[in-house]
């Protein structure tokens, strides 16, 4: 196993930390392959060799997270105030499944540089970190930041990056819902697999709440297969979810009600006893009420 130091060269020569290394960590024309022979103070080697070697960790495997974390946090103790090793130590505590302590250290970091978060990858993870922890209204923000910048992330990011952003903006309400037809038409494009199962449900129900129900039902009928509910049941599909949890039974009613009216009422009912102050309430008691009566909503507008 490389040392840290040996890592750190190893990433700076192969340029694959150019698009998070700090400025500390750079020379005059933003290149760093000098910057150790450039730096007098011991300290910042170790500083740098700790920051690249806390984001390469971060680009590996989830099980790497720990040690990313251990290795933002000695950045941290040897410059401490550098919005580089904040921001490290959130997208790491966000890895491990603990977005409340993400989400108090990346606003730290963008506190100390308002520019830390505006890379892609990061602004991904604290797009996540505020939908995950209930800050809708500012979750909106990010991915709207981030989506116009998305083509540098990898396709399977790019598409879960857009299905969130339509999830997220959906579930603030009517006055977003435009803005999420548009992101889960870009996850649909992007997407495959587990996230286009569930773009797809996401797309069917945007639909349906902005009065487009024929659209919607086409959409349902070509392209989604199968009970909805074992799509949204997956690992990767609660993943996505997570944004936006409420809506999960949502997804899975506006396409049961094609075929299991007993199922979709379930599922609507579901959805109210956890949403019941949901901007989209009113359009949920609509399709349970019809469905109630023994056949589909007609689909409320407005």
């Amino acid at each position: 196993m490389l040392s840290p130091a040996a890592l750190a060269v190893s990433l700076l020569a192969s340029g694959a930390w150019s698009s998070v290394r700090p400025p500390e960590c750079a020379d005059d024309h933003g290149r760093s392959a000098n910057v150790w022979e450039r730096a007098k103070l011991p300290e910042l080697r170790r500083y740098c060799d700790a920051i690249a070697g806390s984001s390469s960790r971060l680009a590996g495997t989830a099980i790497m997270a720990q040690s990313a974390l251990e290795m933002a946090r000695e950045a941290e103790r040897l410059l401490p105030g550098r919005a580089a090793s904040r921001v490290l130590e959130g997208r790491a505590l966000a890895a491990l499944g603990r977005p409340d302590l993400a989400l108090a250290a990346l606003r730290e970091g963008r506190a100390r540089d308002p520019r830390a978060l505006d890379q892609p990858v990061v602004l991904l993870v604290w797009a996540r970190v505020l939908a995950r922890t209930g800050h809708s209204d500012e979750a909106v923000e990010a991915y709207r930041a981030l989506l116009p910048r998305a083509g540098s992330l990898s396709i399977a990011e790019r598409a879960a990056a857009a299905l969130e952003a339509g999830l997220t903006a959906m579930a603030c309400g009517h006055e977003t819902l435009d803005e999420a037809v548009a992101a889960l038409r870009l996850a649909m494009r992007w997407s495959q697999d587990d996230v286009e199962a569930v773009a797809v449900l996401a797309l069917g129900l945007a639909l349906d709440r902005r009065a487009e129900a024929a659209e919607a039902r086409m959409l349902l009928s070509d392209r989604a297969h199968g009970d909805p509910r074992g799509a949204l049941a997956t690992e990767r599909a609660r993943e996505l979810l997570a944004v936006a949890p409420a809506e999960g039974p949502a997804l899975a009613a506006i396409a049961l009600e094609a075929t299991d009216l007993g199922g979709a009422r379930d599922a609507w009912q579901e959805y109210l006893d956890g949403a019941s102050s949901s901007p989209w309430a009113a359009h949920a008691r609509a399709h349970l009420a019809a469905l109630t009566r023994g056949r589909p909503a007609a689909r409320p507008g407005r």
